[in-house]
């Protein structure tokens, strides 16, 4: 859950000449982006994504950023900028969307494209304007001019946000390849542009600013693909995100230059690319794709899928087949290929899967044995650069983990940035840019919100340690009835245990210490099941912890008759 930051406290009014930003999420993790400014008493909002859980968040669905902060000012808010179509940045939009369904949606082509295709599961029509590089747009007080970037996504933004406070410029999800597949740079000259005209703040992304140099080119990917494409005996399968256009154009590519068919697994993938294709965005050439379910009827050398799953999530296409629990089944000889870097906690699910597959008979190859995946985020190098261009009077590291904020402000340090002008900030840390300079004034709630199946928000961090509990210790039950006339125990108690590791017979041993509690308890005029069940739970879970050093749940039931 997010530091609640209690030293700050909260913030003091906004003034009138300022402007406000809070980050809902993406500041000390990387995902939930979502991003408040605030001037006039309008509001920007920019990026709207959703969190993937850790494995010690089981039953977990996905993490929202908390909305109660500009709940109770939906009306205010001017428009929803999104940077672009990476789930980090839009997942959570439906969610947003179903509080207010008409806040207009600003961004790009594809990045809308693929919004549209997530609200329609929901039944939610938005409102939307689309815009391209170089357009500017009033959006009440708040005067955006979006910029291209390149990305591992095409058709990605960044935009400059002008108040009479100041501008500021936010980056996005960038990098800087020089030689990107679509020949869409990351807009270099009109970062310079806005340096000259003064940059107030910059809010860039921080994701690699461990990484040194520059950013391996998406392009030298293309001939590690086909160098595995040719020694593949049999089916070649690829996973790889299902918003990664780039990726799956050059698998495509590689399938149109060794005849074979493809086939796209996982409802995401199918959804994606369909877009992507309509949009012009991904070239498909004629007759190469079929549905993944007529697979089978051809031969396996002929045969590429491109699936969903390559960061392990439990119910994607490749966990399945790692499982041998769908349709399209692992055979001897075949190649998986996962075509993407390893989000930080991912790694224990991935390899897990990886095992599977190798399990199986297929070949695995990832990014730590060939280069199948070059990130989409800017490097350090590529990070000086743009502070030196931009020239930045206050700086605000964003998208990433705590050690990542650290080492982009180390880099900004070092691009003459003054010290007392860089602001790390966490989610829910409230900053202020007035007369030229950021500070931080306080601080709001910004805890993770879980979805869980069709519940949103009902799971609380002490369920999901019940379930660390359930799952790590098992439980113990116990069920006492006692005869409210003489408030002595007229059966049981009857004790059980369920993945505890205990055998129920050993239990018997624990039975009459219950017994002697809770007389006792009744004779010092104890009388409520609820105390006596605390009684009975302090009980149980003594004698486990002593006699198997275990701390599984204690269940107790006291029943009166």
């Amino acid at each position: 859950m997010s530091h609640p930051h209690f030293e700050l406290g909260e913030p003091p009014a906004l003034p009138v000449d300022g402007l406000r930003i809070v980050a809902l999420g993406g500041l000390g993790e990387v995902g939930r982006n979502m991003t408040v400014f605030e001037f006039g008493g309008r509001l920007l909002v920019v990026d709207c994504g959703v969190l993937f859980p850790d494995p010690d968040q089981p039953g977990i669905d996905l993490i929202l950023p908390d909305f109660d902060y500009i709940r109770d000012r939906l009306d205010a808010i001017e428009a929803l900028v999104l940077t672009h179509g990476h789930e980090d940045h839009i997942g959570a939009v439906p969610y947003l969307l179903r509080e207010r369904p008409d806040i207009p949606l600003v961004g790009s082509t594809l990045t809308l494209a693929f919004v549209e295709s997530k609200l329609a599961e929901h039944r939610i029509k938005p409102y939307s304007l689309a815009v391209k590089e170089g357009q500017r747009e009033r959006l009440g007080p708040f005067d955006c001019e979006f910029l291209a970037v390149n990305h591992s996504i095409p058709d990605a933004l960044a935009v400059a946000i002008r108040t009479p406070a100041g501008v500021v410029l936010h980056t996005g999800d960038f990098k800087m390849d020089q030689l990107p597949l679509d020949g869409r740079l990351t807009d270099l000259g009109g970062f310079a542009r806005l340096g000259a005209e003064g940059i107030d703040l910059l809010m860039s992304d921080s994701t690699n600013a461990e990484v040194p140099g520059f950013v391996t080119s998406e392009r030298e990917i293309a001939p590690v693909l086909r160098g595995i494409f040719e020694k593949a005996q049999r089916r070649v399968i690829v996973a790889c995100f299902a918003s990664h256009v780039h990726r799956v154009q050059q698998v495509l590519d590689a399938a149109e230059q060794y005849r074979r068919k493809v086939g796209f697994v996982g409802r995401s993938m199918v959804r994606n690319m369909g877009v992507a294709r309509d949009l012009g965005f991904l070239r498909v050439p004629a007759d190469m794709l079929v549905d993944a379910r007529e697979i089978d009827a051809l031969p396996p050398e002929d045969v590429v899928l491109i699936s969903t799953g390559s960061q392990g999530e439990p119910l994607s296409a490749l966990s399945r087949m790692a499982n041998g629990d769908h349709p399209v089944r692992i055979e001897k000889g075949d190649t998986v290929v996962l075509a993407s870097s390893l989000i930080p906690g991912n790694e224990t699910a991935v390899f897990r899967v990886v095992n599977g597959l190798a399990h199986w008979g297929a070949t695995v190859v990832h990014k730590g044995n060939a280069l199948v995946h070059t990130s989409g985020h800017a490097s350090s190098g590529e990070l000086l650069y743009v502070l030196n261009l931009t020239k930045p009077s206050n700086f605000l590291p964003i998208h990433g983990e705590w050690r990542h904020l650290q080492a982009h402000a180390a880099i900004a340090r070092l691009s003459g940035v003054a010290d007392d002008r860089i602001v790390i900030a966490e989610d829910g840390v409230v900053v202020d840019l007035l007369d030229g300079r950021a500070s931080i004034v306080g601080a709001v709630r910004s805890g993770y919100v879980y979805v869980d199946g069709l519940s949103v928000g009902e799971v609380t961090e002490t369920s999901l340690k019940d379930r660390r509990i359930l799952g790590e210790e098992g439980f113990v039950s116990v069920v006492v009835v006692m005869d409210s006339a003489t408030g002595k125990v007229s059966a049981g108690p009857e004790i059980h245990a369920r993945g505890s590791g205990i055998d129920d017979a050993a239990l018997v041993d624990v039975v009459p210490r219950i017994q002697d509690a809770i007389e006792a308890a009744v004779a010092d005029g104890m009388t409520d099941t609820f105390q006596l069940q605390q009684v009975v739970r302090r009980v149980v879970g003594r004698w486990v912890n002593e006699t198997y050093r275990r701390r599984p749940m204690i269940i107790p039931l006291v029943v009166e008759v």
